[in-house]
């Protein structure tokens, strides 16, 4: 795979001290003194480089990885949750940036991962995460009150996550046996021994057959196990077409997911999902009214795949004895989460509705 120019370090050019990715000014900022870094017109100006798709076929059969940060990491694995962190070496702390357990290790990779090659870098700065994370509490109506507070949302972490994005050309023949409607007459006795008529349905089959020609763009795969599976697809609106070259200042500053779903698995998964979206798309083709027996041959070409980060930001939340996560989009802002409900406010609309039901039977029967 290409190397991609990245630098090392970014230092502050007013005082020295280490700047890093501001997501709300899109620029290298001071920690210490606020100074924008002109190095971020570097990073942004790298206009040669490419996002390079690598032939699927070939790496599975063994083509040399592109390895390393480009910048000194240091990775460690969570105990408690399993996820595996790749940090700056000064910004390891005590807990996991995934699940709040403070059972970090470090972890020693056998050998370098796939160096990510692009990314969407962050762009949803912490003060709209807040108001975004305020905003969706107010609105889960069954929701315990105390939620606001005791949530703990001073625990919100910015988090690369790692994904494999997957392209492939399909071409599809399809046979099945199409269903058309068409009603009939038919007399019958009802319970007072009446001869009455009715229209009834019935099927005519045909066979039918047929091609899909189909080209997968971009389809994702997360690598994560740090982040809540159910939660992750209502914020997966990440637009791979706005990716940009991989340069670890845009890292500068912020905590990394190493991938723990690798290239062998990621390319079945997404198989799997082409190959079901694939059969959808030969059922929509099918004539009639309905069909039965369709048989769907595939045939897969052209396929590619890249290794992208895209960034959240990860609540995790304590509340009682359960835990909790909310996920924002880092780029564009989308929301979801899990949170407790109140066992009082839905007993309550139980028993109202319960009353309202109870009221108008009590009307109707005096009619």
């Amino acid at each position: 795979m290409s190397e991609v120019r990245a630098q090392n370090k970014y230092h502050c050019p007013a005082c020295g001290a280490e700047a890093t990715w501001n997501p709300s000014k899109q620029a290298l900022v001071c920690g210490y003194c606020d100074t924008v870094s002109p190095a971020h017109l570097e990073v942004q100006d790298n206009g040669d480089e490419q996002i390079v798709e690598y032939d699927l076929a070939q790496a599975l059969r063994g083509m040399d990885e592109s390895r390393g940060w480009q910048a000194q990491k240091t990775s460690v694995r969570c105990q408690s949750c399993n996820a595996i962190s790749v940090l700056d070496p000064n910004k390891v702390g005590k807990r996991c940036d995934f699940c709040g357990a403070a059972s970090l290790v470090p972890y020693e990779e056998i050998k370098e991962s796939f160096r990510p090659e692009s990314l969407l870098p962050m762009k949803v700065g912490e003060t709209q995460v807040r108001d975004s994370i305020r905003k969706w509490y107010q609105s889960r109506w069954f929701a315990p009150s105390a939620l606001g507070t005791k949530a703990m949302t001073d625990t919100i972490h910015g988090i690369y996550i790692p994904y494999w994005t997957f392209d492939a050309q399909v071409e599809a023949d399809w046979q099945a046996e199409s269903g058309y409607y068409y009603y009939v007459s038919e007399s019958y006795r009802d319970a007072q021994g009446n001869t009455q008529t009715r229209q009834v349905r019935k099927t005519r089959w045909q066979s039918s057959a047929g091609h899909v020609s189909h080209f997968f763009d971009d389809e994702l795969i997360c690598a994560s196990k740090g982040v809540d599976p159910d939660l992750l697809p209502r914020i997966e609106n990440f637009p791979t077409k706005e990716l940009i070259p991989y340069d670890s200042g845009y890292l500068s500053g912020w905590v990394v997911e190493r991938y723990q779903v690798d290239l062998v698995a990621a390319a079945q998964a997404s198989r799997t999902r082409m190959e079901s979206a694939t059969e959808q798309l030969c059922a929509s083709q099918v004539p009639g009214d309905t069909h039965r027996n369709l048989r769907v041959q595939v045939h897969f070409s052209n396929q590619t795949f890249k290794h992208i980060l895209a960034p959240i930001w990860l609540l995790t939340y304590n509340y009682s004895t359960r835990r909790f996560q909310v996920l924002i989009n880092g780029y564009t802002g989308e929301i979801a989460g899990k949170y407790p409900k109140s066992f009082w406010k839905i007993f309550f609309l139980v028993i109202t509705i319960l009353c309202v039901l109870g009221l108008v039977a009590l009307l109707a029967g005096r009619r």
